[in-house]
């Protein structure tokens, strides 16, 4: 993870922040100290969860799991135009954070709002519990716990990069695929279109563009790539290559429904809502 980095000599410098060593358990830490920064920004009042409320929760069930995020602010990025405002001063140099420092004022509420987004349902459904960074996980049967356990690991590794109101595929997860130069058989078939399919979010007329690669998956055809399926099969993966930026929903401002059903292979349907986004 590219947290920090050294500027050069020849950057004009408008904001620099004195560097602090805290230390804890014998252990040090360097950081800047953005107290005069925080000043000037607005507080995020997103409500954090209780931790007596959430001790309550953990007091009876049988099976526990508690992960923690390492390097809980870290994980969230800074927009280009505001790393500027994240340098500090130290004797080998001036650096700059590329990433969410510590010490920021409204770190705990974004990290916050960032993870309960990812698991709003399981959240809800009362078998786990979540403070900034600390995962617990809770149940009476270890059936029950070892499936949890799976749901959680496979949302923070779900090959989508969260980040604030913005989702975006995570390139790393898919790159493999991506990288298969043909499909040989129908198991691979299968499994691309599965692949394609979760994705579907970010390809616009996704089914209809791969619509003679599904006909592959019917009974009693013969699987062969003909040029067209190629083409189909090289357009889904230019899409997933270059698929956009996606805004998460919000619940508070109204929503669009389109319907397309002039097209002669199929029906479709689109949720739409148009946000304005600061900046």
């Amino acid at each position: 993870m590219d947290f920090i980095r050294k500027i050069g000599h020849n950057e004009i410098v408008e904001i620099l922040t004195p560097v602090l060593i805290t230390w804890n358990y014998g252990n040090s830490r360097l950081h800047g100290d953005l107290r005069a920064l925080n000043n000037y920004k607005k507080a995020d009042r997103y409500p954090m969860p209780r931790i007596p409320h959430a001790l309550d929760k953990l007091a009876k069930p049988r099976y526990i799991t508690i992960m923690n995020c390492m390097k809980g602010c870290p994980q969230n990025g800074v927009k280009p135009n505001s790393i500027k405002l994240f340098r500090i001063i130290y004797h080998m140099g001036i650096y700059e954070y590329t990433r969410m420092p510590f010490g920021m004022k409204n770190a705990p509420a974004y990290f916050q709002r960032l993870i309960d987004t990812i698991f709003q349902e399981e959240i809800l459904k009362g078998w786990m519990v979540v403070y900034i960074k600390e995962i617990s996980i809770y149940s009476e049967k270890w059936e029950d716990h070892v499936q949890y356990i799976d749901r959680v690991l496979k949302l923070l590794a779900l090959g989508h990069k969260v980040s604030g109101l913005s989702l975006a595929i995570d390139q790393n997860k898919v790159a493999e695929v991506l990288l298969k130069p043909v499909l040989k058989n129908i198991k691979e078939m299968k499994y691309f279109l599965g692949f394609a399919t979760y994705y579907r979010k970010y390809i616009r007329n996704s089914s209809h563009i791969a619509s003679s690669l599904y006909s592959l998956c019917s009974k009693d055809v013969v699987f062969e790539i003909t040029k067209e399926r190629r083409d189909e099969y090289e357009r889904i993966k230019h899409e997933l290559t270059n698929a956009p930026v996606l805004t998460l929903p919000d619940f508070e401002l109204p929503f669009k429904l389109y319907i397309e059903a002039a097209c002669s292979q199929g029906l479709g349907a689109a949720l739409h809502q148009r946000q304005i986004v600061d900046g």
